[in-house]
Order: structure tokens, then C-alpha cells, then sequence
């Protein structure tokens, strides 16, 4: 059974970095980051796609930064100079080898001073 666990979640400060992480139980092609807010739609933050093929959402572009370590199935999302706008609840989604899409169960990034 192919399982995504993401970590990271919890209250951050503003101004700092913070990094979360989706690990994967098994080989996956892309990933990408979603985020939401209560009565807002999910957006899409950031993907990676192969070893360098990446994309952002232009409400990140310059701050977030995703890569991927291969070895443990996982996938990192930076946050630089996290902003209260950050704050929601980010979801992976992934393209598993043989096994289509999954996704993670969501982790709560909450920014306050």
C-alpha cells in the first residue's frame, strides 16, 4: 500500500525559514505541494517533476524552493521568509511509479508571532 506522510507542520514565526517534507513509500515521478485555506480553493505551490523540472506558483515564486531526495522517496519544500499569507494546510500529491496518484493526509502551517 503506497502511503504519503508529509511533516513539518506546526506555528512558525514570520521572517524565518521553514522546511516540509513528503516522504513517499514508494518511487514517484512528480510531486507537488498544495495548499489551502478555509473558503478559499486549493492552490498548487510547487512541483517537481524528474530531478530538476520544477514549477511555482507565482504567489511563491522567490521564496519556496522544492527538491527531492531520491533515495529516501521523499521531497523537501522550502519556505523562505515565511509571511502570515503562508498559513493553511499543505497537502502532497503524488504520481507513484505503477500506481498512479496519492496523496498525503495534510499538515497544518500556521505563521504567527
Amino acid at each position: 500500500q503506497v502511503q504519503l506522510v508529509e511533516s513539518g507542520g506546526g506555528l512558525v514565526q514570520p521572517g524565518r525559514s521553514h522546511r516540509l517534507s513528503c516522504r513517499s513509500t514508494s518511487a514517484f515521478n512528480s510531486m507537488s505541494w498544495y495548499r489551502q485555506t478555509p473558503g478559499k480553493q486549493r492552490e498548487l505551490v510547487a512541483r517537481i517533476t524528474g530531478k530538476t523540472d520544477t514549477y511555482y506558483a507565482d504567489s511563491v515564486k522567490g521564496r519556496f524552493t522544492i527538491s527531492r531526495d531520491d533515495i529516501m522517496n521523499e521531497v523537501h519544500l522550502l519556505i523562505n521568509n515565511v509571511k502570515p499569507e503562508d498559513t493553511a494546510m499543505y497537502t502532497c500529491f503524488a504520481m507513484i511509479v505503477n500506481y498512479g496518484p496519492h496523496g498525503g493526509r495534510g499538515i497544518q502551517v500556521t505563521v504567527s508571532s
